[in-house]
């Protein structure tokens, strides 16, 4: 929106100058030239990110305590909201010292309340740079979106969040790598092995009924063997705020992602509508 404006001012000031066709050829090339190279520079100026927070703390960091906390010069310990690492090894402490450590970093995040064990959460900036360190993270494949930013449902910051691990996923960076990344949520026996752990999996909707006021998104005709999210009915509201109407899902195509439980077949609650993204047509 900025870019429009900023083009909008500049035709609008043109338009009080005499006819360009009345100037010298040479005053009328450069003219040209230097809008050419006006209209480029503000293309590719960086827009501003629309996931913002307050800035919760600033400070120095000491030390890397695993992939997504570190502790402060002053002893406050710090986790990255909107991560997940599935099947995290240690590479993802060394990758994390590579971003942070030994550098100033700011911290933003929808609360200030730490959490039961005493750490802020949110999302990290390092130095000047304008990307949050999930972003950085993200980009490398070296991590998954969970579903919501420090449990959040704020979409600007899980649409942003999002489109970093998507371009992870089209390069097949990290993680994504792995040809059997993505789950098919139409086959329970892609999920089941999974139980206890984090997944990102697609398919088509065969289904959504209430029952006992949980709502079940199943993706099989079978819906007590096949794979399912369920979904409390006090969520509808949240959902509805994302234009996620979850009645209307039916023969959806989605991609869903949470940690799985097994009940009569491979489950997973979904906690926010960050959870499921509409895809294909639906987008």
């Amino acid at each position: 929106m900025g870019l429009i404006k900023d083009l909008h001012a500049a035709v609008t000031a043109t338009r009080r100058l005499p006819p360009m066709t009345s100037w010298p050829r040479p005053r009328r090339v450069q003219t040209m030239l230097g809008c050419a190279i006006l209209i480029v520079a503000m293309a590719s100026t960086p827009s501003r990110a629309a996931c913002t927070f307050d800035v919760l703390k600033q400070g120095h960091v000491a030390a890397v305590i695993d992939g997504r906390t570190f502790r402060l010069a002053d002893g406050q310990e710090v986790r990255l909201a909107g991560l997940v690492f599935p099947g995290a090894t240690a590479a993802s402490r060394v990758t994390l010292e590579q971003l942070v450590l030994d550098r100033d970093v700011t911290l933003r995040g929808p609360s200030p309340k730490p959490d039961r064990y005493g750490r802020l959460v949110g999302l990290v900036f390092a130095g000047d740079d304008p990307n949050s360190i999930q972003g950085r993270l993200l980009d490398q494949g070296a991590a998954a979106f969970p579903g919501d930013v420090a449990e959040s449902d704020n979409k600007d910051c899980a649409t942003e969040l999002l489109g970093h691990e998507a371009a992870a996923r089209r390069a097949r960076r990290g993680i994504w790598a792995d040809p059997a990344a993505i789950k098919n949520t139409e086959r329970a026996d892609d999920i089941l092995p999974w139980i206890g752990q984090f997944v990102v999996a697609e398919g088509k909707i065969a289904s959504v009924r209430e029952a006992g006021g949980t709502i079940y998104v199943n993706f099989s005709r079978r819906w007590t063997e096949g794979f399912a999210v369920t979904i409390s009915r006090r969520m509808i509201k949240r959902f509805d705020a994302w234009g996620i109407a979850l009645k209307t899902l039916e023969n959806r195509t989605v991609r869903v992602r949470g940690f799985v439980e097994q009940r009569t077949g491979p489950r997973i609650e979904a906690l926010g509508p960050g959870q499921i993204e509409l895809l294909g047509d639906n987008r």
